[in-house]
């Protein structure tokens, strides 16, 4: 193996967070991972990762190597990329990770049309809500839903996400239509998300902010059961828009208390900053902000 292997190899431990998890990501024996690293600490004549038999972690000199390495391979890929007379092939495997139902609902045409524009590429989707580490999980690319904290990530704003405020025609009929926001302390909520308390903020045409706290009768984490339940009348629910607009759609979901504005979100794609963004991700990216946008078709209602 060659030097930049070795450095991608280093790279790998730091961020999958151990030797063995580095192993399963490249598909090769523990022990084969460990003796690289200690050959390759032996070159430098320093040690780079501190180990014990419970834990590890990466001495003053790892973590000045591994700096500078990530932005070594960065530089190398791009470089070889920019350099390349060949035209762009899209390969290798794409492991992403999004949202189950902004997966399930949206990213399928998406994912069909891009797989087909490349033979070549494989892909390894993990469609649910928990949140996967992407470093350590050895993920290249996430669509996430939320305001971005975390610093090592970067990000590509792909659409905005709006909220909407709706129940049942049967449920407004039997329990009546809220015109005002006083008005919701008579309805029953669906609850999206387990939260212990919740509240709904809703902005008047003044600019002026008002909160409702939501006594949810139903609380669950899957948007589709409770838009399911909204439609059989057993509530209002503030929900995502890409969840609900089918049934808002077909009528059988109505927006209520259109007079107010209602939060909003950003959709993104999220990648580990340190690290080249590699052509498929980079083009799936582009396609998907394309497809989605500002006014995104799930707003067409």
């Amino acid at each position: 193996m060659g030097q930049l292997e070795d450095m991608a190899m280093f790279v790998r431990i730091v961020e999958a967070g151990s030797i063995t998890k580095a192993a399963e990501q490249l598909n090769i024996a523990k022990s084969a991972v460990s003796r690289r690293l200690k050959d390759l600490e032996a070159r430098l004549g320093s040690q780079l990762i501190s180990r014990t038999t419970r834990q590890s972690h990466l001495t003053q000199a790892g973590e000045q190597y591994y700096q500078q390495v990530s932005n070594i391979l960065s530089a190398v890929d791009a470089l070889n990329e920019q350099a390349s007379d060949a035209p762009t092939r899209i390969e290798g495997t794409l492991k992403m990770t999004a949202p189950l139902s902004f997966g399930l609902m949206h990213l399928n045409d998406v994912i069909v049309e891009y797989a087909t524009q490349h033979p070549n590429l494989n892909f390894e989707l993990d469609f649910s809500d928990r949140h996967v580490d992407l470093i350590e999980e050895g993920y290249e690319l996430a669509i996430r839903i939320r305001e971005l904290q975390d610093s090592s990530y970067q990000a590509k704003r792909l659409a905005l996400i709006r909220y909407v405020l709706c129940a049942s025609p049967d449920y407004l009929k039997k329990m009546g239509t809220p015109k005002t926001i006083d008005d919701l302390k008579d309805h029953e909520f669906l609850q999206y998300g387990l939260s212990k308390t919740s509240s709904i903020e809703l902005t008047d045409a003044k600019g002026k902010k008002h909160h409702h706290t939501i006594n949810a009768k139903v609380k669950a984490t899957n948007g589709e059961f409770l838009v399911d339940l909204t439609v059989k009348g057993h509530g209002i629910i503030f929900i995502p828009t890409f969840i609900a607009y089918q049934r808002l759609a077909r009528g059988e979901l109505v927006p209520i208390l259109q007079q107010y504005q209602l939060p909003t979100l950003n959709a993104y794609a999220v990648y580990p900053k340190n690290r080249f963004l590699s052509q498929r991700c980079r083009h799936l990216i582009d396609l998907i902000a394309e497809r989605f946008g500002d006014n995104p078709y799930w707003d067409q209602f």
